[in-house]
């Protein structure tokens, strides 16, 4: 090390004096000693290295040593540590329902349920008639059951859990049959025939990957028989020679052999999407109707509400479901049953859960309608300088719900050189922003984005682009 390099490290300012400084006082009025104290260390570990880096002393002499600057550094070392680790990010992308990004944002009347819920006590598992204990399950029982035709309902944390309650309620150590073209992987590598395998389900595959057929049920069927399994392919399509069994036909048959027929359907969805423009997706009523005997689905996809599982059908399937030991170890909290009801009720005027549940309101909105918030932020952009462009693209549903469905939109592209880079800031931006890369361009969707973010992601693209 170098005498100059020497003679800088025993120049750094005492941890008393940096603490003195109006900044240190500042920080020891706020937080607990300890947290600022660490801070300042950090702060001068950081500055021990830069002079042992520092090629010249002209290098060197750039570095801010005075114990205002180490304070205001521990500052900012002691805010990012306190900052939450879960925070809010803007969804450019397009992509509706981001699993990364917390899949379906809430409507405002599932938040304040939220908020109204979390800081006081409740009536959790409290019978306000009696006042005896209650169940918490009644909270959305009845409008459950009032929006999909079913006997009974009851929710857990999430469809997976749903899915392996269901299976260990009713079929463990029983033959479950399953198309092979159903045998499905969803996120995190997690399997239909693992679910399965921890249910205690014996799985039994029929058909092959492109056809099956109602005989392969039929002939499928013996004395070890516990149910028939529909799952719905959340994730991709099946095109081209294909064949399957509707969950109508499957019913059938499982009701002539004295069997129940379990669906799992996934994503969710509540409104007929045909009346948007978009695929027709089977809407929970309809796979009651159909004669499912339970369904399972999960909340924060399609429906838009907090993540949770949702079991609907014949009341004594559901009971016992219910008081399986497995119960209490997948149950739902309070706050996600104050979210649940909140977005249910809004379900009981259709047109209005379009119109106020997020994630419903991105998926069904137009071309035509994206197109002015599209050109609103290019104005604003090419206002503060960037230049763009407005472009025709597609948006998609995402989250494991309507697979190759493309979603038409107006895109707001952004050329630039360093592409990648960019795109990195915008990500260490406060609030982070998510964009997609394309062709080279960076591309912002307004499917996703809120009014008032159009200007933070302005703020950012102009950080950004140096």
């Amino acid at each position: 090390m170098k005498p100059w390099q020497q003679s800088a490290l025993r120049a750094i300012p005492p941890v008393n004096e940096i603490l003195e400084t109006p900044t240190g006082q500042r920080l020891l009025a706020e937080r607990a000693r300890a947290l600022v104290v660490d801070a300042v260390g950090e702060a001068l570990d950081a500055l021990r290295r830069k002079i042992a880096a520092a090629a010249s002393e002209e290098e060197l002499a750039v570095l801010d040593r005075s114990p205002e600057g180490l304070a205001a550094d521990a500052a900012a070392r002691l805010s990012r540590r306190l900052r939450p680790r879960l925070r809010r990010v803007i969804n450019a992308t397009g992509v509706v329902i981001h699993t990364n990004m917390g899949r379906a944002p809430l409507a405002e009347e599932a938040v304040a349920a939220i908020v109204d819920i979390a800081g006081r006590y409740n009536n959790l598992e409290l019978d306000l008639s009696t006042g005896e204990r209650g169940s918490r399950y009644a909270h959305v029982e009845a409008l459950l059951a009032e929006l999909t035709g079913a006997e009974a309902a009851m929710v857990v944390n999430n469809n997976a859990a749903a899915v392996l309650l269901m299976l260990s309620a009713l079929a463990a150590g029983k033959e479950v049959v399953v198309s092979r073209g159903e045998l499905v992987e969803i996120g995190g590598s997690f399997r239909v025939p693992d679910v399965m395998k921890q249910g205690g389900a014996l799985l039994v595959e029929v058909g092959t990957t492109n056809k099956t057929h109602p005989r392969d049920y039929e002939e499928a069927i013996g004395p070890e028989t516990g149910a028939l399994l529909k799952v719905h392919r959340s994730n991709f399509r099946l095109e081209g020679f294909t064949a399957e069994v509707s969950v109508a036909e499957l019913a059938r048959i499982a009701h002539r052999h004295g069997l129940p027929c379990l669906v799992d359907w996934g994503s969710g969805v509540m409104l007929d999407l045909s009346r948007y423009g978009l695929p027709h997706e089977a809407t929970m009523p309809e796979l009651i109707a159909a004669g499912a005997d339970l369904v399972t689905f999960s909340g924060d996809k399609l429906l838009g509400a907090p993540q949770g599982g949702f079991i609907v059908g014949r009341r004594d399937l559901v009971e016992r479901c219910r008081r399986h030991p497995l119960t209490r170890a997948v149950r739902v909290d309070k706050l996600t049953l104050a979210g649940i009801e909140a977005t249910l009720k809004l379900y009981l005027e259709p047109e209005r859960a379009a119109e106020r549940i997020p994630a419903v309101r991105m998926l069904t909105a137009s071309r035509e309608q994206i197109a002015p918030r599209a050109e609103a932020l290019a104005g604003k952009l090419r206002a503060a300088g960037i230049a763009c462009e407005v472009i025709d693209g597609v948006s998609r549903a995402g989250g494991g719900a309507l697979p190759g469905v493309d979603l038409p939109t107006r895109l707001v592209a952004v050329a630039h050189p360093a592409p990648q880079e960019v795109e990195a800031r915008l990500r260490a931006f406060d609030p982070p922003v998510m964009v997609r890369i394309q062709a080279g361009l960076l591309l912002l969707d307004p499917r996703t984005l809120w009014d008032d973010e159009l200007d933070v992601v302005v703020s950012a693209l102009r950080s950004a682009i140096v």
